[in-house]
């Protein structure tokens, strides 16, 4: 099981991605070993997404039909999905009906096991059952193998709500969604401050927008591993800029990433040699650049050999 393997004494590190509850369960069992190690899990994130007022009023139906469709991709099963959007009320009806349109045009889809689908739909009735949230729209349920149903659900709440009520901020798995209006910048800020850590943060508005929210931009920077303009969080494109992690709870170590060239360095570390004669030496670090390989040499990136 993946508890024996935490605590078997060969294991020196720890790759994970799953829910926060069986992470974290590896993190404390690992770091009560005799030798402690390394866990790097990847557990829950909302992925919230902003919107802010020009981009709204100018794209707004555009917007929704991109975030009802990410929300359901794969059944709501990526870990990037995005749970929590957040927009101004002020002349926000348009773009409530406009979400709540797309997410009609969306179709519920078998998740990977039925105690998942399960979860979704436990998660989504306890969302419900908290006063001033409500079903705002629903996609068309898809029947699965055990005789329940996968329905796309969008809820919807004030932002007060949200604040009452911070187990609204936490992953449901699964093609759902909660869209939260905000009555000014200010609650939308507050918000954005209480939030804990996620893999991604996305934010729609214009150039000039952007520049005035530029405070937003810097509380997300402290709580997200991704930040994404214009644009949604599904996409996780394989390359040396990628970061998929986060603050905790999103992971357990927010100085790392499961994608992109960066992910290997959470499975190895550093060995200085010191005097060790040439012969000894790794391939890598010998005056001989065989392997013609970019080295750092007396604080030069270079391909020479050492003289």
């Amino acid at each position: 099981t993946g508890m024996q393997l935490a605590k078997h004494p060969a294991i020196k590190a720890i790759g994970f991605t799953g829910s926060y509850r069986a992470g974290k369960a590896l993190f404390d069992a690992a770091a009560a070993r005799p030798e402690p190690i390394p866990v790097y899990a990847e557990m829950g994130s909302t992925n919230p997404v902003f919107i802010l007022p020009e981009a709204m009023r100018e794209r707004g139906r555009d917007i929704a039909k991109g975030y009802a469709s990410s929300v359901t991709m794969g059944a709501g099963q990526f870990c990037t999905n995005p749970g929590l959007l957040f927009y101004s009320s002020t002349n926000g009806d348009s773009f409530k009906n406009n979400i709540a349109e797309a997410f009609t045009q969306t179709t519920g889809a078998v998740m990977l096991t039925q105690k998942m689908g399960e979860a979704y739909r436990k998660g989504m009735e306890q969302h419900l059952r908290i006063d001033k949230v409500s079903q705002l729209a629903k996609g068309k349920a898809v029947e699965t193998d055990g005789g329940g149903k996968i329905t796309p659900l969008l809820l919807a709440a004030e932002g007060e709500t949200l604040r009452d009520h911070q187990e609204l901020t936490e992953e449901v798995f699964g093609p759902g969604s909660i869209v939260v209006s905000t009555g000014s910048k200010e609650e939308m800020l507050s918000i954005a401050k209480s939030l804990s850590g996620h893999l991604t943060a996305t934010v729609h508005g214009t150039d000039r927008e952007l520049e005035a929210y530029r405070d937003l931009l810097t509380i997300l920077e402290q709580k997200v591993g991704r930040i994404v303009i214009n644009g949604f969080p599904t996409g996780v494109e394989v390359c040396s800029a990628m970061v998929h992690g986060g603050p905790f709870p999103a992971t357990t170590d927010s100085k790392t990433t499961s994608v992109g060239t960066a992910a290997i360095y959470r499975f190895v570390r550093p060995v200085c040699y010191q005097q060790m004669p040439e012969a000894l030496l790794p391939e890598e670090l010998r005056n001989k650049n065989t392997l013609h390989i970019l080295r750092q040499v007396n604080g030069e990136r270079t391909t020479k050999n050492i003289d």
